[in-house]
């Protein structure tokens, strides 16, 4: 009897982490969006400093707190990868100020229609910016650039989990794309006198 018990349970215990097992999919790897491979901006101050003052809410309707390469980080990784300091009497401040993404819910249709339609289902709306500001030695700012980038995508109703992320991580990738261009223009224009 005590054999038939122990035999039971274990059985039942095997059975358990079998479907544990199953219904954990591996996780997707994605890349981490570096910027170490593009040519570094040198600026003659003798420090930057990174910041993020963008807090994720962490809930809906707030999503990028879900994605698997967040905006904002993404955002600090390209100042750590592109600018350097090459020495001099002021300092760079780079503030992430917008890291956000937000899902929006879209109408579906309704009846029998909709059971033979596959509607798109929710819309992500995606903004990150980012400000750099040169300080003199007595904290007077003598310079400053801004970038805003947004990015919309819309999504079926029937996309899996794989799906959603490989989106999550194509929208950040885009606004970072985005970002690192208008950053290069503005301050090739307005950081000439501390380029280097």
């Amino acid at each position: 009897m005590k054999n038939s018990a122990s035999r039971i349970l274990v059985c039942v215990c095997l059975a358990f982490l079998s479907a544990a097992c199953v219904q954990t999919p591996p996780g997707k790897n994605f890349p981490e969006l570096r910027y170490s491979h593009l040519d570094p901006i040198g600026l003659a101050v003798n420090s930057v400093e990174v910041r993020t003052v963008y807090v994720s809410p962490g809930k809906a309707p707030n999503v990028e707190h879900e994605f698997p390469v967040k905006p904002a980080v993404a955002a600090e990784r390209w100042v750590q990868d592109r600018i350097r300091a090459r020495g001099g009497p002021d300092r760079l401040r780079a503030t992430v100020t917008k890291g956000g993404v937000v899902e929006v819910p879209l109408k579906r249709t309704t009846g029998i229609r909709g059971a033979f339609t596959t509607d798109q289902s929710e819309r992500y709306d995606g903004e990150l910016e980012v400000r750099l500001e040169i300080f003199a030695p007595n904290g007077t700012r003598r310079a400053m650039v801004s970038s805003r980038a947004t990015r919309t995508r819309t999504v079926a109703e029937d996309v899996t989990l794989s799906e959603r992320e490989d989106i999550w991580f194509r929208i950040t990738e885009a606004m970072m794309n985005d970002l690192n261009r208008a950053l290069e223009q503005q301050i090739g224009k307005h950081f000439a006198e501390w380029r280097r």
